[in-house]
């Protein structure tokens, strides 16, 4: 088996790993990108709301927070510089009863210490008056909420990656490799090339697989346990009744099935939240269990009493890779300084608002790096 040498290594061809990508050859690094799938984005990245999120749930000082509200305005300048198809179509967060109503002053003053300081209360006659079929007593209005073509911004980024010199390749699973000794990294790669590949630098950016791929590599930092959060979305058959998305107050400890659209007017409802009891990310079934309709549609109802259960028709399902252990999990971004293992970066649970963030965390990685 041959063996070749390379300056960067990335592992995971998502939407994450292909902005580092871009980010390192732009800092002008000899870049490999990895894919174990036959065509990028085919997991996390594929399977998600498409939301460019505002940044207001998020614990403040958390790697979330800072990574949302930074990659906000680095997604949205990118996509407006290299066309990529994007809205600011803004989101109504929707009070359905006092007690709901309530709690909004507390989610804009928790917006407020994460640096989103533009969203504005609306009374519940004045957010009917811009949404007609809602069913509202009070809303937070957030204009900087958007929804963006998510391949097309993998392409995007890709295209500018392998543009400055990085090269990609796909079906290449890495099944194995050690730490060596200099503090290179030697990897099995598998597939219907197989070889080695020895890397001075290695990003693991494998999503969903990343704990999974640090422990097949000896030598690496030990890697946290990761814990698979499934969420389905049924869309909406016909015209979508809402110009912008609609997310009901949280509750229960979950931001509840809210609607989100796409760029060609689709609503979509979702996602739902199903802890899945095995970790092992080769098990997962996205197929869509279509007895969760009526639950979505009671949800529904809340706020748009118009919704018929039949008019919800099964869309896709994603899975998100949370670290075990903690309520509300933190991205963890381990780079040199943390490890002490060599200029190696490992990313574990990068779920939302791993999209919107993905610029500002390649941005964090390459100057890990270089």
């Amino acid at each position: 088996m041959d063996t070749f040498d390379v300056d960067t290594a990335v592992a995971g061809a998502g939407v994450i790993g292909i902005a580092i990508a871009r980010a390192l050859a732009l800092a002008g690094k000899d870049v490999l990108l990895l894919e174990k799938n036959g065509l990028i984005g085919e997991e996390t990245s594929a399977r998600n709301s498409e939301v460019i999120h505002a940044g207001i749930y998020y614990d403040p000082g958390s790697l979330k927070a800072q990574h949302c509200l930074r990659g906000k305005a680095l997604l949205y300048q990118f996509c407006e510089e290299r066309g990529v198809p994007y809205r600011r179509c803004g989101k109504l967060i929707v009070a359905t009863d006092d007690r709901e109503a309530g709690k909004l002053t507390g989610i804009a003053d928790h917006a407020r210490a994460n640096g989103v300081d533009d969203l504005t209360l609306l009374e519940g006659r004045d957010a009917v008056a811009i949404e007609p079929v809602l069913t509202a007593v009070a809303a937070l209005n957030s204009p900087s909420t958007g929804i963006i073509d998510s391949h097309a911004l993998m392409l995007a980024l890709l295209g500018e990656a392998e543009a400055h010199g990085a090269q990609t390749l796909l079906s290449a699973r890495i099944i194995g490799g050690e730490l060596e000794p200099d503090g290179r990294v030697l990897l099995e790669i598998g597939g219907p090339d197989p070889m080695r590949l020895r890397a001075r630098s290695f990003v693991n950016a494998a999503g969903l697989w990343a704990t999974d791929l640090t422990r097949r590599i000896d030598g690496m930092p030990p890697a946290p346990d990761l814990e698979l959060v499934k969420g389905s979305y049924f869309t909406l058959a016909g015209k979508a009744p809402f110009s912008r998305l609609i997310y009901p107050v949280p509750r229960d400890g979950g931001l509840g099935v809210h609607l989100t659209l796409d760029l060609g007017g689709q609503a979509k409802f979702g996602p739902d939240t199903d802890w899945l009891s095995d970790s092992d990310p080769a098990q997962i079934d996205y197929g869509v269990d279509e007895s969760r309709r009526a639950a979505f549609a009671a949800a529904i109802r809340q706020y748009w009493n118009g919704i018929r259960e039949e008019d919800l028709l099964p869309g896709y399902s994603g899975v998100r890779p949370k670290i075990a252990g903690a309520a509300y999990p933190d991205f963890r971004i381990m780079g040199p300084d943390s490890h002490g293992a060599g200029p190696h970066a490992f990313l574990y649970g990068i779920e939302s608002p791993g999209l919107t963030a993905c610029l500002s965390i390649a941005e964090e990685v390459a100057g890990m790096l270089t």
